[in-house]
């Protein structure tokens, strides 16, 4: 039983995507924000799928923010075919942080 935990490192290590989106109330935003983020959402998987740059994986709602999460090897490339519906979002104030390699290697993008 020991192996299952003794899994290999990936050859190169992950990279992420994480924007952030401030709605317009302190819990999960109005249901036409929401819809906005999950069109968005379906959007950038197919642009990443067909780049075959990492995947899309999904969002998570709450205090007031929608985050949307992305991986792959090069953050980014990954970006770079998130960036025009990122960008494209109507939300304000919203940033994205682009993870290279470790939460130490981090930059932030404002949108």
């Amino acid at each position: 039983m020991d192996t299952l935990f003794d899994l290999p490192e990936p050859e190169t290590p992950e990279e992420a995507v994480i924007a952030h989106y401030r709605l317009s109330d302190d819990q999960y935003g109005a249901r036409a924000e929401r819809e906005a983020i999950f069109d968005a959402e379906r959007t950038m998987t197919a642009a990443v799928e067909v780049a075959g740059v990492g995947e899309v994986d999904g969002n998570e709602f709450g205090g007031g923010e929608a985050v949307l999460y992305a991986y792959g090897a090069d953050a980014k490339a990954l970006f770079k075919v998130m960036e025009p519906t990122l960008r494209g979002l109507p939300f304000r104030p919203a940033h994205v942080v682009l993870r290279q390699g470790s939460r130490e290697t981090e930059t932030r993008v404002d949108l």
